[in-house]
């Protein structure tokens, strides 16, 4: 669900009506999705299942509910077929109908009825499909009944299938036949059809059989498919072919399903039939229990693309009706139904012009007025584009023709038109993305609905390009809060081109991002981010620690432990947790996301809930988060190039990707994360170096600056955290660290300068040392020595020196002066080791950051070298308890010498501050890790050895001592040389070993014989002697010292790097640490205690590694850090475009444009030359004309005699124009009716006549008119003339005159009667009767125009472009979806219309009818309904009633009249905009009602 401020449906009372979802049974239908990183593996899944269970499930589930057509009833048909066989009237040989079905039954002697003798039966053919030869592509297919209902076709599709709900429906038609298209217009369709598809989502919906333009989409989609990777994802392409017609269909039945089922593509014996496309992904085999028959599928096809245009789909945030879009490609007939069709129901056609035929015929004329496409115009039209066919137009054909083309023509909004490299077209994409907005554009919303469908569309195809180029246009002004539900929609659905095009076009992140967005955004995390997966751990455990039976709610505290975990705990929480008092504020109920916005703006929806937004501290840092974790590396970097803080903000999101690295399992999603954190630790080193460049002194500040925004920390503690090297050893920040190594003094003083101070520090009163700040230059001595012992080179200086004096005392003590009684010496050397224990106890408990003790303990001991202290002082303990106990005095002085070894390796640690040492410990440190690995292999050789050799040769050796000698020890000397001198034989000596291993000193005997020669094999112990060596001595020493070689080239190669960023610890260690060295560092302990434990003041922290600045001072720091980065950006940008990659991109660029010019020259050139022969033809036909002029004159003037007059041959061709000029009849009127001549008969199964423009006058001549009749029966037949068209019961009817009571004089005086039916006087419909008109004539009707002013805030009238804007009442019956004016036919004798009357209270009536008498007429005559007949229809009288006053008592009445209306009737006013959805033409009458009070309209 959308949060509140982002969703925006809270309409004005007067500007928004209910709108009741449609019902349907697709909720158990889910709503599939998929993240970028597994898309072509999830949709191979999800589409070609070949899991047992799913293959069960999917077999058992179509039988059930997905039918077939059989033909129950054979009867012989009088036609055979090829193979001379018996066929039945449904197309069928004998051999394939049922048993049953040749059996005499109760149909025996009746005629075959496909309405009685087709009966349905569980489908038998279903599964996947796979083409023979053509590789290991498998689709899916099922046979399924015409009569199937399209919502269960949709399910199949969209749940057992695994198909995504599309973003668009692209329903391609045209030829059946293969047909010829020019090359580069067949690349041009191929390319944007295929890119339109891919990019927006798009289902492909066609004929699926193996020729004509089903052929050409699908070598488009095969093309697509051999060229593209696997992320790119798979096009839908479903063919709705006819069961009956295709070739090979027997290898597709089985009833258990097949998978697959193996179909053989086989043109050459298909004969009539038609064989499967096999590119096409699904197929939906229609069957209607006939064989042979073409178009049964069309029924199907059309009620499903119906149904799937009429669903909604929320994906990404965004909530859009699925658009549906037909694309044409040459055809015949059928395709200009299908065509007409399409338009008459809405929806945008594109045809594509040069494809042949109908096609090209819409496309040659849709550039004319209506009125000039005439029926001589299409005649010479269809003569030419369809010469080589064998269509024959008869009269009645080409009238048809003729009104279908101009329905077409006439809906321009609907038709676009394809013309290669014409009208700024050069992809069809973006022709069939223009004509969907066109279309939506053209429809009518209330208020700005129309420009939200669009964006809303637009986002979902992901396609900016047509955002910029036809929504966000001078037309409409976007408000920046109008923007913000499809911001939240791009962000979710990783669409950052929009992101940035929202940002281009004002909004602002700062107000976007609210809490609730916040945590909209975090509900619709991707599911298989790993982020995603830890906080579900986190709201998991919650439950479990509350006892609670559902999940927990998303809230941002939850977010905030899951990033406290990836940060570090040295930072502080970004969300914490709310009190129970501000939870309501952090956790808003969050509507369903509706995008359908009203035109009402955040701004407002802030003034109606006060108090409910509730904005974050640092809303961009919250949205650069939240894309991080998902590793959306363009969103996280056009939202990191608005954030201001942005040095820290990288690091951080270096240190986030680092740590989900750790913890992901896909090793392409860790290269990536750490890829991306490389990236932005690159980020953060090119926008401190534009700082550093400028000014050292503020690049330093920024440093060690407290964020508040993420979490307290610092910029250096978060390149420390995340293990940045390449940023902490840049060279302003290791001049910081520097500067904090030297303290107050100069860095340039000298080491040897310090040294001499430290060995006679009287020296520091003089001006020996130089002091970096300039005002202890001329302080006292005690400032200066104060300065000089702080200053941290100096303590590390002092304590090196502590230490090696307290080694040496140690060590004189071990080796001379270790007594039973414990000298002066040895108690000093205690109470040194008891000051180290002090400093490492407050070392431990040292927490400025309120860490906690055990995170202290955590931090302490995750440092090698104070494990290495701990260990030195607990054997120190340990020998000097035992040396206590006079009994073990000698051991208490070998583990004191333990201590001591461990004392001495602590002596590296000191050394790391060197440059050159530095590094070499670093490398000792990796390489012991490689030795214990070695020790591993090592160990495996030595101890199989050992225990070999000791079995060989000494049998039952029970010391333990010597056992270990001679598996471990002995092995292991061997192979530095010490070979045993037994193990051959030829050293063998008894003397040396004892034989029955008495003796303790001497090893047992091998094996021996009673003449004291060597029993074991010789040959054997050698030979397994030398492999022993060859493995140990050559091959694996040699690895380790691979091994070795390859840690000191590694690290050698960064030694610079990780030298400095070790350093960092010593310098923060010693910069924290007591001046004085051990042990005089107690003096330092003895105040620390009295200052916590009595004075109980918090511990400080050196300000130098984290200041907290004012917010004067940070805000000017962060606005100087901010123009760095716009430096940076611009920096980049330039190397960038001046990088060689970027060349040989923008060189292939121009290579493409210059060939696209050439294609277009050399289509400009072939169109010139056939313009030239058009004119050539022309002259050559003037010619003639003049000729033939000539040798009339001369005839007539008897020069010449009539037989040897030539015979003069006709053009075969005309230009069009003159052509529709030269036959344009004359006195033809300005107006006809259009809504009274469509071809379907609104609420009924009637189709009208067609009757083209120029034939609508009763004057013109129309010999093929034959119109149905037609009249509905109504439920008052009383009240109405008689339903049928007999002379006697129309002859009692009295037309122009008023008849009783019904008034059947027309507004524009007599209409002419014929067979005693009244004549339309606007002309010809098409249909003869009354419809669903009450009385033959004139119907009328009546239609007040209520309107007020509209009126802002405090009451002033609204005005737009200048001029004054209206409210009008329009009302909604529950029998129509369309608004319309509150008026209809008055019933006979009746004043008031009835519909008027349903919404008004009766007492109302005659004050309504005293307002209508004082009304402005603005309208009477005929009304261009869509129910009006050749003998019926409706005239109206149109009144403007007008309040001028808001206060006026009448409207106040009215209101309260209306309220009180029927509670089914929707009323309201509505602000009068030309876009507004109105019934029939009734905009007209409010149009004129608009002009005559000089509204706005």
């Amino acid at each position: 669900m959308l949060p509140l401020e982002l969703n925006g449906v809270f309409p004005e009372e007067e500007d928004g009506y209910m709108v009741h979802p449609k019902s349907c049974d697709l909720e158990m239908v889910p709503n599939l999705r998929h993240n970028n990183r597994g898309f072509c593996k999830s949709r191979r899944k999800a589409r070609f299942a070949t899991d047992n269970n799913e293959k069960e499930n999917l077999s058992s589930w179509i039988p059930e509910n997905i039918r077939k057509k059989e033909c129950v009833y054979f009867v012989e048909s009088s036609l055979m077929s090829d193979t001379g066989r018996v066929m039945c009237e449904c197309g069928y040989p004998k051999e394939q109908h049922l048993e049953e079905a040749t059996k005499p039954s109760v149909f025996l002697g009746k005629e075959w009825d496909p309405k009685r003798h087709i009966q349905e039966m569980p489908t038998d053919a279903f599964g996947d499909i796979s083409f023979a030869g053509l590789g290991p592509k498998v689709g899916k297919y099922v046979r399924v009944s015409v009569d199937t209902p399209p919502c269960l076709i949709y399910r199949l599709m969209t749940q057992h299938w695994g198909l995504d709900a599309p973003n668009l429906l692209i329903s391609v038609t045209g030829g059946a036949k293969n047909f010829n298209m020019m090359p580069r217009l067949k690349n041009i369709f191929r390319r944007g059809l295929v890119k339109v598809a891919q990019t927006t989502g798009a289902w492909i919906i066609t004929g699926g059989s193996h020729a004509g333009v089903m052929k050409q989409v699908g070598e488009a989609v095969r093309d697509f498919s051999m060229s593209s990777s696997c992320k790119e994802g798979e096009i839908v392409t479903i063919g709705i072919a006819t069961w009956g017609t295709v070739h090979n269909r027997s290898s597709l039945i089985c009833p258990t399903g097949g998978f697959p089922a193996e179909y053989v593509l086989d043109e050459e014996s298909q004969g009539s039939l038609s064989c499967l496309d096999s590119n096409h992904s699904h197929f939906l085999l229609v069957d209607d229990g006939t064989h042979g028959r073409y178009g049964v599928e069309i029924p199907l096809r059309t009620r499903l693309e119906r149904f799937i245009s009429e669903q909604t789909k929320v994906k990404g945030g965004v909530a859009i009706q699925i658009p549906i879009v037909c694309v044409v490609l040459e055809g015949g007939p059928g395709t200009l139904e299908t065509v007409h069709g399409a338009i008459t129901k809405g929806t945008p056609c594109v045809v594509v012009e040069g494809s042949g035929r109908v096609a090209d015929v819409i496309a040659q004329v849709a550039h004319r007025p209506v009125p000039e496409i005439t029926i001589a115009l299409v005649r010479q039209k269809l003569n030419a584009l369809f010469r080589d066919t064998d269509e024959l137009f008869t009269e009645g054909r080409l009238v048809e023709w003729t009104k279908k083309i101009q329905d077409i023509v006439r809906s321009r909004q609907l038709l676009t038109i394809f013309r290669e490299g014409k009208d700024g077209l050069q992809d069809v994409d973006v022709a069939i993305l223009q004509a969907l907005l066109k279309a939506s554009r053209s429809r009518d919303h209330f208020g700005h609905e129309n420009w939200d469908q669009q964006l809303k569309l637009a986002v979902a195809w992901n396609r900016v390009d047509i955002a910029r180029s036809e929504i966000f246009t001078d037309d409409h002004e976007w408000k920046p809060a109008d923007l913000h539900p499809v911001m939240a929609a791009a962000l979710i659905g990783n669409k950052p081109d929009f992101v940035k095009l929202f940002l281009e076009q004002g909004v602002r992140l700062k107000e976007f991002g609210t809490w609730a967005t916040l945590l909209y955004l975090y509900e619709n995390l991707a599911p298989a981010s790993l982020f995603h997966g830890k906080l579900q751990k986190v709201l998991l455990e919650e439950k479990e620690h509350a006892a609670c039976t559902q999940v927990p709610q998303v809230q941002l505290h939850h977010v905030s432990q899951v990033l406290r975990e990836l940060l570090g705990d040295a930072t502080q929480p970004l969300y914490p947790k709310p009190k129970h008092a501000e939870r309501h504020r952090l956790s808003l109920a969050v509507p369903h996301i509706k995008l359908n916005v009203q035109g009402v703006s955040l701004r407002s929806f802030h003034k109606r809930s006060a108090g409910r937004v509730a904005f974050s501290m640092d809303p961009v840092r919250d949205l650069l988060i939240w894309a991080v974790v998902q590793s959306r590396k363009e969103l996280a970097e056009i939202i990191w190039a608005q954030s201001q803080d942005c040095i820290a903000a990288a690091l951080a999101c270096s240190k986030l990707l680092k740590e989900l690295s750790k913890e992901e399992d896909d090793t392409d999603s860790t290269e990536e994360m750490l890829s991306l954190a490389e990236e932005y630790e690159h980020r953060a080193i090119g926008v401190f170096t534009e700082c550093h460049r400028k000014d050292e002194e503020r690049a330093q500040k920024l440093l060690v600056r407290v964020s508040e925004a993420w979490g307290k920390s610092t910029c250096l503690q978060l390149a420390l955290e995340a293990k940045n090297m390449h940023f902490v050893s840049h060279g302003g920040v290791q001049a910081f660290l520097t500067r904090v190594w030297w303290g107050k003094l100069c860095v340039d003083n000298g080491l040897w300068r310090v040294i001499l101070c430290v060995a006679f520090f009287p020296l520091v009163c003089t001006g020996f040392l130089t002091f970096r700040e300039k005002r202890l230059r001329p302080m006292s001595c005690l400032a200066r020595t104060r300065a000089f012992f702080t200053a941290p080179v100096v303590i590390f200086h002092l304590n090196i020196l502590s230490y090696f004096s307290f080694l040496w005392l140690f060590a004189y003590v071990l080796m001379t002066d270790f007594q039973a009684t414990p000298s002066w010496r040895e108690y000093v050397i205690y109470f040194w080791l008891f000051s180290l224990v002090c400093e490492e106890t407050r070392q431990l408990f040292y927490d400025p950051d309120g860490l906690g003790l055990l995170k202290m303990a955590s931090l302490y001991f995750s440092d090698f070298w104070n494990k290495l202290d701990v260990c030195a002082i607990l054997i120190f303990i340990a020998g000097l308890v035992c040396r206590w106990i006079p009994s073990t005095l000698y051991p208490g002085r070998i583990v004191l010498s333990l201590a001591f070894i461990i004392f001495c390796l602590r002596l590296m640690h000191i050394f790391t501050v060197s440059k050159t040492l530095g590094p070499k410990i670093i490398i000792v440190k990796r390489m012991m890790k490689d030795v214990f690995f070695f020790l591993f292999l090592l160990a495996v050789w030595v101890v199989s050895f050992g225990v070999a050799k000791q079995a060989i040769l000494i049998h039952n050796e029970e010391r333990v001592d010597w056992l270990f000698r001679g598996v471990v020890y002995h092995s292991y000397l061997t192979i530095f040389g010490q070979i045993p001198t037994y193990i051959d034989g030829v050293n063998f000596n008894l003397e040396q070993c004892s034989p029955n291993g008495s003796d303790p000193y001497k090893p047992k005997c091998p094996e021996s014989s009673q003449d004291k020669r060597p029993a074991f094999p010789e040959w054997l112990t050698v030979i397994m002697l030398c492999l022993y060596l060859l493995f140990t001595n050559i091959l694996l020493l040699n690895l380790l010292i691979a091994m070795f070689n390859y840690t000191f080239q590694q690290v050698q190669e960064h030694t610079d790097q990780i030298w400095k960023f070790q350093r960092h610890h010593l310098i923060e260690e010693y910069h924290g640490r007591p001046a004085a060295p051990p042990p005089f560092i107690l003096l330092s302990h003895l105040q620390l205690v009295v200052r916590r434990v009595l004075l109980r003041r918090p511990a400080t922290r050196h300000q130098q590694l984290k200041e907290k600045l004012e917010k004067n001072e940070e805000a000017a720091l962060l606005s100087w850090e901010l123009c760095m980065k716009e430096g940076y950006l611009q920096h980049r940008q330039r190397q960038e475009k001046h990088s060689l990659e970027q060349k040989v991109r923008d060189v292939a660029h121009r290579v493409e444009a210059v060939a696209e010019l050439l294609d277009l020259d050399r289509g400009e050139r072939t169109g010139l030359v056939e313009q030239r022969l058009a004119g050539l033809e022309e002259q050559m036909s003037q010619a003639t004309r003049t000729l033939a002029w000539i040798v009339r004159a001369l005839r007539g003037s008897g020069l010449g005699s009539e037989e040897d007059a030539p015979t003069v041959v006709p053009s075969p061709a005309r230009e069009p124009k003159e052509l529709g000029s030269q036959e344009k009849p004359e006195g033809k009127p300005a107006w006809y009716h259009v809504s009274a001549r469509n071809l379907l008969y609104p609420s009924s199964s009637a189709r009208r006549f067609p009757v083209p423009d120029e034939k609508v006058p009763w004057e013109v001549e129309f010999q093929i008119y034959d119109p149905p009749f037609y009249t509905a029966h109504g439920t008052e037949a009383a009240a109405c003339d008689p339903l049928g068209d007999s002379l006697e019961a129309l002859s009692n009817i009295d037309y122009n005159a008023v008849d009783g009571l019904i008034d059947r004089q027309s507004f524009h005086g007599p209409y002419a009667v014929q067979n005693q039916l009244p004549l339309n006087p606007m002309g010809r419909t098409g249909l003869r009767g009354r419809g669903h008109l009450r009385c033959f004539g004139p119907n009328h009707a009546l239609h007040p125009v209520v309107t007020r002013w509209r009126r802002n805030m405090d009451g002033s009238i609204y005005r737009k472009s200048l001029k004054k804007t209206l409210e009008v009442l329009v009302v909604k019956f529950p029998s129509s979806d369309l608004w319309a004016l509150p008026g209809g036919c008055l019933e006979p004798g009746e004043s008031l219309p009835g519909k008027l009357r349903r919404v008004l209270r009766r007492e109302l009536w005659p004050q309504f009818q005293t307002l209508l008498a004082h009304g402005t007429e603005v309208h009477r005559g005929y009304m261009d309904d869509p129910r009006n007949t050749d003998n019926a229809w409706v005239e109206t009288v149109a009144v403007s009633l007008h309040f001028d006053d808001k206060n006026d008592p009448q409207l106040k009445r009215l209101n309260l009249g209306l309220q009180a209306g029927e509670p089914e009737t929707c009323i309201r006013w509505q602000l009068v905009d030309g876009r507004i959805p109105l019934y029939g033409n009734h905009k007209e009458l409010l149009r004129s009602a608009a002009a005559l009070l000089g509204a706005y309209y």
